[in-house]
């Protein structure tokens, strides 16, 4: 199947021509179909999958097809959890909607409120927007939602996980009762499911995955570690595998700074984000990670949905999170599209726990590996499916699945490479699916 077989505007098919995206993936072949036939849709796919052209794709051809909205009006609703997904949504749009004459506005906190008030007040046919910061604007009467056509409820799980459920429902008696719902997530939970019934009409629902399943592009590995060990045993990992690209999870703001500076010290490019970070700076991080500039991105919890990272090859866990689906999400950063990639987590003996809870989850005990150096003086119980070696393989370059964690066998395991040691490669991996994200 072809995007140009699921019924989508000529701009459209254009604008995912010139990007090189022909496919669709099996969530945007299911959804795109009953969302421009104006069914309210519950879709579920695991991150990476491409989730978010699955919505934004059918919505713009069903607009450009009406009248352009009026001064204040807002045509379509796009709410996320968090200021990097509303950033990468809103992308999306502009991306896709390139020929089509729709103007499009995105809203969130920590920036300056007044140029998003002059956009709203223009009128906008696709707004995308954080919870919070929409109702500071709608209370200052900036938008009219009479004439809202669609809603969208990107990563509704999480935005239950972070508070939010409040704000939704505020949000939704504000809008008209006539309207297409849409909502999309990685994972759909009871609290989901009790808000689905009171917001849509008739869902049309669609998985594409078991719950809570993670990407099998993407190789998972336990290092068990004392407590105490981890940041020396990360920056082993990352000079002796030699990454280029490594997304590190923490559980606290402080513990991120905390970790971004060691590394730095360690001569590893380093910076961390998280809530406290202004907007600002939070950008400029991921972009800098993006373009190679920064080698670790340390980040909590803020960042395990929304950051679309192309070809991620490497995530580490430094913290296990108190939240067992939240692991899905966190490795759901690599393995995206097609590309592969790994995820490796460092547990400590008051983690066990976690980690069980994260096995049961996913239906699958993680192949444990012991650094050498840095064997705990815990246990953590082994792999039912194979026993792993203690020293961890040293994945090269030009290996196919890149960012291995092992050490030469002839290095001295403090070694750093040298300036011209080569680099991973950007590229797109042979043979890797592209589909539209």
């Amino acid at each position: 199947m072809t995007f140009s077989a699921l019924g989508l505007s000529d701009p459209i098919l254009k604008a995912l021509h010139e990007q090189a995206y022909e496919t669709p993936s099996p969530i945007q072949a299911q959804a795109i179909p009953a969302i421009l036939d104006g069914k309210d849709v519950m879709a579920a796919a695991q991150t990476g999958t491409g989730k978010t052209a699955a919505f934004t794709l059918p919505i713009l051809s069903r607009l450009s097809k009406g009248e352009r909205a009026r001064p204040h009006e807002v045509r379509a609703l796009i709410l996320t959890p968090t200021r990097e997904l509303a950033a990468q949504v809103s992308n999306s749009v502009a991306t896709y909607g390139k020929h089509l004459s729709l103007r499009t506005a995105v809203v969130f906190g920590g920036v300056k409120i007044n140029p998003q008030l002059t956009a709203l007040r223009r009128g906008v046919d696709i707004l995308v927007a954080t919870p919070g910061r929409l109702m500071d604007l709608y209370e200052q009467k900036a938008m009219d939602f009479s004439q809202l056509e669609v809603l969208v409820l990107d990563e509704a799980d999480r935005m239950l996980d972070m508070g939010f459920i409040h704000d939704i429902r505020k949000i939704m008696a504000i809008l008209p009762r006539k309207r297409q719902n849409l909502m999309f997530s990685a994972t759909f939970s009871n609290g989901i499911r009790t808000l689905a019934k009171g917001l849509m009409q008739n869902p049309v629902e669609i998985s594409v995955s078991p719950p809570n399943t993670t990407v099998k592009s993407v190789e998972q590995w336990v290092y068990p570690v004392d407590k105490k060990q981890k940041t020396a045993l990360l920056s082993h990992l990352i000079w002796e595998g030699r990454w280029e690209q490594v997304l590190v999870f923490t559980k606290t703001k402080h513990g991120a700074n905390r970790l971004s500076e060691y590394l730095e010290k360690d001569g590893i490019k380093s910076v961390a984000i998280h809530g406290n970070k202004s907007q600002g700076a939070r950008t400029k991080a991921l972009a800098n990670f993006k373009d190679g500039s920064i080698r670790a991105l340390v980040a909590t919890d803020i960042a395990a949905r929304g950051l679309d990272i192309e070809l991620l090859p490497n995530v580490v866990n430094f913290d296990l999170p108190h939240v067992p689906e939240d692991y899905v999400h966190r490795i759901g950063r690599t393995g995206r599209a097609g590309a592969t990639g790994q995820a490796i987590s460092l547990v400590s003996a008051d983690e066990i726990g976690q980690l069980r809870d994260i096995e049961r989850i996913i239906n699958k005990t993680i192949t444990r590996k012991v650094a050498d150096g840095f064997e705990p003086s815990h246990d953590v119980p082994k792999s039912d499916a194979s026993t792993a070696p203690r020293r961890p393989n040293n994945h090269s370059r030009q290996a196919k699945k890149p960012g291995g964690a092992g050490r030469s066998n002839n290095s001295d395991p403090r070694q750093r490479p040298g300036k011209n040691a080569r680099r991973f490669s950007k590229g797109k991996p042979s043979g890797a699916t592209t589909f539209a994200r």
